[in-house]
């Protein structure tokens, strides 16, 4: 686990250091149901200052956690009402030792429980739920969400899967989240994401050093923190040399954003392979890029110039294949042949990943690294299913893609996932809107096949550049607004989104 990386607990995980926290540190577990349930109270009572708060109990230790915060509340003078979603007799443990503490019994649930409610906790269901909610647990999510009032979710919103983020039938949607020592990957990959609403971490005891090794983390400014800066030695072959082979007729934007993007991040030498035909916009407009005319047919790079780029990768540390190369039978066939014969780090994107639909364990036999960079719909044809089946459950489908790959695969989205053959997951925090325009795709290639040029592990450099091109994103937003950024404000934006990963996190 890198240390720039915030761990986030599956939910085996967090049981594991629960279990530690408890059995090897003496922690009484009571006492960490308390903290739990004091953050959750705190939380509460922030997002609402006044009037009644209903607080929806299950059976076990996510409820008992409701039930500590509605008894603090109380003795905070508000007026708290928990609602127990099962029969008494069956709670159990430190949930059952909470139930007792209760100055009253909770209420029973029924079609008025929420009524008149300023807000409402969700203490339904924890970490360790999998699957779909049904009966009265089903029927209880469906009316919080009807009900117009603040949600706080306690560890986990109802129904979404901590450990995935994935949503079977109904989940709550959380206005904010108390999650316990740790986020869970679900509060930050969607869909699960779209239901946690602001993700607080509450400190319950749980002391450091708890020997349970994360494999999914948030991804900080500590990642561009690791890119080498120019130095008074430094030339421009030293500073990484990237290969840009792409372009065709229409669809010269792309490549362009991606060789301006790897440039302005710090690449000392970039060079773009082109349809002969084109080469004179390129040259026209890549004023700081070499460029070479590769052969043709009707406007689209050929198989005939495989050699050459062959030949022109020796010089270069990363080679970027894909953007705007297009889909003709010429260009799937060249893709294909340079995937297999390159042995420089290998970044793949748009029609240099279609022309390997189906095909992802040809990849797996390269010698050198290679980086991924689908968006759901292209990773639905590299695995063959449908798009819909991908954004269901990303972090299954991005780990799969790497596995059968053996590439790092960077599944873009607000929550983009980078996610190593060995099961390692970095995750965007995500958060810039402004990027959700044409051309984004290609300067977050450029950025990446930059890194890799300066020599960073194929896990860090894609990590390191989703994090510049996020916050490249937001910089751009704050000076146009998110409606009105496009590609090459993304690109201008990269120098301060670089230099502030630098400052914060070096």
């Amino acid at each position: 686990m890198r240390d720039w990386l915030e761990p986030l607990y599956e939910a085996e995980a967090m049981r594991a250091t629960d279990r530690w926290a408890i059995e090897e540190r003496e922690v009484p577990s009571l006492e960490l149901m308390e903290r739990a349930g004091a953050g959750l109270a705190d939380l509460a009572a922030e997002i609402v200052p006044a009037g009644r708060i209903a607080v929806a109990c299950g059976r076990g230790n996510n409820g008992g956690d409701g039930l500590v915060a509605a008894r603090l509340l109380r003795e905070r003078g508000r007026e708290a009402d928990p609602i127990l979603f099962g029969n008494p007799d069956d709670v159990r443990g430190d949930a059952r030792a909470n139930l007792d503490r209760l100055s009253e019994p909770p209420a029973v649930p029924g079609p008025a429980m929420l009524e008149g409610a300023a807000g409402v906790v969700d203490a339904l269901l924890g970490t360790g739920f999998e699957g779909e909610p049904r009966g009265a647990i089903a029927d209880a999510i469906a009316a919080i969400n009807d009900h117009d009032a603040p949600v706080i979710a306690a560890d986990v919103p109802s129904g979404v899967d901590a450990s995935t983020g994935e949503v079977h039938g109904v989940a709550v949607r959380a206005s904010a989240t108390a999650t316990f020592h740790a986020a869970k990957p679900g509060l930050w990959i969607h869909p699960g994401k779209a239901h946690a609403g602001e993700v607080r971490v509450i400190e319950i005891g749980i002391p450091p050093g708890a020997p349970v090794p994360a494999r999914i983390g948030l991804v900080g400014a500590g990642a561009g923190a690791a890119i080498p800066s120019r130095g008074p030695a430094s030339t421009k072959f030293s500073e990484g040399a990237v290969l840009l082979v792409g372009g065709s007729r229409g669809l010269t934007g792309a490549p362009s954003m991606a060789a301006e993007s790897a440039v302005r991040v710090g690449a000392g030498y970039v060079t773009a392979c082109v349809p002969a035909s084109l080469n004179l916009i390129f040259e026209l407009r890549l004023l700081e890029a070499m460029t070479v005319p590769l052969p043709e047919e009707d406007g689209a790079l050929s198989i005939d110039g495989a050699d050459e780029v062959v030949h022109r990768s020796q010089r270069a540390q990363a080679v970027v294949l894909g953007p705007g190369i297009g889909r003709t039978e010429g260009t799937v066939a060249l893709a294909r042949d340079l995937a297999a014969r390159l042995e420089r780090p290998l970044l793949l994107d748009a029609d240099g990943l279609n022309a390997h639909a189906g095909r992802l364990d040809a990849l797996a036999r390269r010698l050198s690294p290679t980086v991924l960079t689908p968006h759901a719909g292209e990773l639905g044809r590299l695995l063959e299913i449908d798009s819909a089946s991908v954004e269901a459950a990303r972090l299954a489908h991005v780990r799969r893609a790497a596995d059968s790959s053996g590439a790092v695969v960077v599944l873009k989205g607000d929550d983009t996932l980078v996610a190593e053959p060995d099961g390692l997951v970095g995750v965007s925090r995500g958060a810039s809107p402004a990027l959700a325009t044409a051309g984004t795709g290609d300067v977050l290639s450029g950025v990446t096949g930059a890194l890799l040029a300066k020599g960073l592990h194929p896990f860090d450099a894609a990590c390191a550049a989703v994090h510049l091109h996020a916050r490249a994103g937001q910089i751009a937003a704050e000076r146009l607004g998110p409606d009105a950024v496009v590609a090459g404000d993304v690109i201008a934006a990269l120098p301060a989104a670089r230099r502030e990963a630098r400052e914060r996190g070096g």
